[in-house]
């Protein structure tokens, strides 16, 4: 008999994470990578959030909160999804959770049952599959097209429907697309859920990551039944670059909210007390910090984009937001794994196989890395692809 539960016989470990980890191993080793795998900010943590931490644990606030959070941090929540989202909730519907991965689990365990369906679109999030598998639900995936920026349409969503939906995850901007909803589409979405009373867990971790002048619309802000099927995913982890500290938060109609509040006091109880207050300075203090890494990301963008749209063998998508390249491989017939492990090994260059995003033949490419490592990788890259 075996000692591990049988649903773990369908979860693996995360690609992005392994990848990741056998670049810095071959780093360590003294070898020359030029990693694209990092799914995290490049940049420190502005100093005045590290400040206010350090004066948090100075001044003894190291003991259990309440288990969704400071009220203040809370309150601070609400008031900036007002603020930036046009999204009206009292500070009650706010959960606190430790990282927004773990956000998304709690929402998917607060509403999912044994047998529902949850509608993921393809190329998704590598997480969001083996989360609905957790608890017991299935995902039912969405293949979208590259002629449509890899979005799902309102008939595609449609189509996918059966008796055993539960709910749709939507993510915009999109990680490993870098795809971002319009309003319209957002509507379109929001028409079919609301006429199956279908939820959206709406994944809104990269928000402020945008470029071509495109704007972020909040489920959730389109209208009234938006707001009743959606729970509001989002955290600090990319904006502020606080990828370590595990602080995320959901947002939700009060009786979901109840519900992530007592999971949550089963579990993890509150998040880290001390890492909390920093949330509190990142939101409420100067925000010129995200300007400027965005103005960063966006010249690497378009030097990416310059570079990858004149190599032979591939297409990519321009990406709106994010800080991602989803690479079109189709045209080389590898697999992901087996394009990924060339790369790494005889190039010397780490990308995560986009058998990760349920789209087998891609790689994705981080562009949170420097410009030197961005200009070395991608000479390597282009040397790979015109081999192939």
């Amino acid at each position: 008999m075996s000692l591990i539960a049988d649903k773990f016989s369908q979860i693996a470990p995360s690609l992005t994470l392994a990848i990741t980890a056998q670049a810095k191993k071959m780093q360590a080793e003294g070898q020359d990578i030029a990693s694209f795998g990092a799914g995290e900010p490049d940049f420190d943590t502005p100093q005045h959030i590290k400040d206010a931490a350090i004066e948090a644990l100075q001044a003894g606030r190291t003991k259990y909160t309440a288990v969704s959070g400071i009220p203040e941090l809370r309150k601070a929540i609400a008031d900036k999804l007002l603020k930036d989202n046009h999204i009206e909730y009292s500070p009650n519907q706010i959960s606190v959770n430790c990282g927004a991965k773990h956000s998304c689990y709690n929402a998917i365990l607060a509403c999912c049952n044994p047998g529902d369906e949850v509608i993921i679109p393809a190329p998704y999030w590598t997480s969001y599959p083996d989360m609905v598998r957790l608890v017991g639900a299935e995902p039912y995936i969405v293949e979208t097209k590259r002629e449509n920026q890899w979005k799902i349409t309102a008939e595609e969503f449609a189509d996918s429907i059966s008796g055993a939906t539960r709910m749709l995850i939507l993510n915009s901007p999109g990680n490993p697309t870098g795809s971002v909803y319009t309003k319209a589409e957002i509507e379109a979405l929001v028409e079919v859920a609301a006429s199956e009373d279908i939820i959206i867990l709406s994944d809104e971790i990269y928000e402020k990551l945008l470029y071509n002048g495109k704007k972020h619309v909040s489920t959730a802000s389109v209208s009234e039944a938006a707001k009743r099927l959606t729970i509001t995913i989002n955290g600090f982890s990319k904006v502020y670059s606080m990828t370590g500290w595990r602080l995320g938060y959901t947002a939700a109609p009060p009786e979901i909210a109840e519900v992530i509040d007592t999971i949550q006091s089963h579990t993890t109880s509150n998040p880290t007390t001390f890492a909390q207050y920093g949330a509190l300075a990142a939101l409420q203090g100067d925000q010129s910090f995200v300007n400027d890494m965005v103005e960063e990301y966006d010249m690497r963008r378009q030097y990416m984009l310059s570079r990858l749209q004149k190599i032979r063998n591939i297409e990519v998508v321009e990406p709106d937001g994010a800080f991602y390249f989803l690479v079109d491989t189709t045209k080389m017939g590898l697999s992901s794994m087996n394009l990924s492990e060339k790369l790494l090994s005889r190039y010397r260059v780490a990308a995560v196989p986009g058998l990760a995003f349920g789209h087998d033949h891609s790689v994705r490419l981080s562009y949170a890395t420097s410009l030197d490592v961005i200009k070395k990788g991608l000479d390597r890259f282009e040397e790979f692809c015109h081999a192939h």
